[in-house]
């Protein structure tokens, strides 16, 4: 760090200090200067409680103990020079004690903290302040695990810095603040005096990288959350295939009596055809029946389309519905079908969407199967 001297157009470096050599201690000095500055870390933060040893069946006791504006618990451990090995299982063990805390007892504490410290003073109707909410009733203290933890010290050893990041990588929330003390010598008229001066720097996330991590978590939540859906969706369609599969074995259609359960939307049937399966559809707003033409080659998938949709009338007297004609020119497949909108993921649901496939396919394959056959056999044929 340098001083700017406008007279002389030059920079002096301010001389790096150990808080040791100054005669500062840690709880006297650097733990009094940030409970009464706690925005030293950037941020709002309420000191609600110093040297706190609340904790049953322990003696152990935390630095600060803040609300953030979230409402949630940041426990402050302060070191001077050196951190030691142990203040990041220090803080996890402050950090676990804490995540039991109520709304009740969190107030309480603050105002143990402005009785003894602050001349007293109404608990409930400073944190509303500082939370900015009309009263305690809106008021959510230490939810869930979301506990924080940030560090404050001179220097960091390895294996705290190590353990730090991996700790940010699992998504504990904690912070690593560097404190550095300088001195200035001054001359004055009486005399030499001594200027000193401290610089909090947060180093682990930098700010840079704390706005990445926090794009990361976010895109690592919507990955968790998609991710859950997917189970949720393929535990439901194997439910809905088994429940679906046992109607079809006592049904007319038996298609699919040899068809096994799967997690995906769709079941598939051979129609005695190469690549031309009959397909049922579970969806979330819709069943479907159809009938697909997905052989290797597009042209003859295009030529099987065209001479079902040539019978086009006569298969829709025989279906008793008009059918939806998909010849998809720009893919391989084609397909022809036919839907009917449901609560697919309700289970109430399940036995009239089973009810209608079963009607629906035993349709599909009688109105369609003799001109399926018919154009099968043209294409071997012009193969001869």
């Amino acid at each position: 760090m340098f001083k700017i001297d406008k007279t002389t157009n030059r920079i002096t470096r301010l001389q790096n200090k150990r808080f040791s050599d100054l005669g500062f201690s840690e709880r006297n000095h650097l733990q009094e200067w940030l409970a009464y500055q706690p925005d030293a870390f950037g941020e709002e933060l309420l000191i609600i409680q110093k040297e706190f040893d609340g904790f049953d069946d322990t003696r152990e006791r935390l630095d600060l103990l803040a609300l953030d504006k979230d409402g949630n618990l940041v426990i402050i451990e302060n070191k001077l020079d050196d951190t030691g090995r142990d203040v990041v299982w220090q803080a996890l063990k402050y950090a676990s004690y804490c995540s039991g805390l109520g709304k009740k007892q969190i107030v309480d504490i603050f105002q143990s903290y402005l009785n003894r410290y602050c001349g007293g003073g109404d608990a409930n109707a400073l944190v509303c302040e500082f939370l900015e909410v009309p009263d305690m009733g809106e008021v959510v203290l230490n939810s869930g695990n979301a506990q924080r933890l940030i560090f404050v010290a001179a220097n960091y050893r390895k294996e705290v810095t190590s353990t730090a990041l991996w700790l940010l990588s699992h998504g504990i929330q904690l912070q690593c603040f560097k404190v550095t003390p300088f001195s200035m010598q001054l001359d004055v008229t009486e005399g030499q005096r001594e200027e000193l001066f401290l610089n909090v720097e947060q180093i682990i996330p930098t700010p840079e990288a704390k706005e990445l991590m926090i794009g990361i978590s976010a895109k690592e939540a919507d990955e968790k959350v998609t991710e859950q859906e997917l189970k949720n969706r393929h535990k439901i369609r194997l439910g809905f295939w088994e429940q679906a599969l046992e109607a079809f074995k006592t049904s007319q259609c038996d298609l699919f009596d040899n068809i096994n359960p799967t997690k995906d939307h769709w079941l598939s049937a051979g129609s005695g055809v190469r690549s031309c399966p009959y397909t049922l559809i579970f969806g979330a707003k819709e069943a479907r029946v159809q009938l697909e033409f997905t052989r290797s080659s597009a042209e003859e998938n295009k030529f099987i389309f065209d001479f079902m949709q040539a019978n086009e009338q006569d298969i829709e007297t025989t279906f008793s519905e008009e059918l939806t004609w998909l010849r998809l020119d720009e893919k391989k497949a084609s397909r022809v079908q036919y839907s009917q909108e449901f609560q697919g993921y309700e289970r109430d649901s399940w036995p009239d969407i089973i009810d209608w496939m079963i009607t629906h396919m035993i349709r599909l394959e009688k109105a369609t199967k003799q001109y399926l056959s018919q154009a099968n056999s043209q294409i071997k044929n012009s193969a001869q």
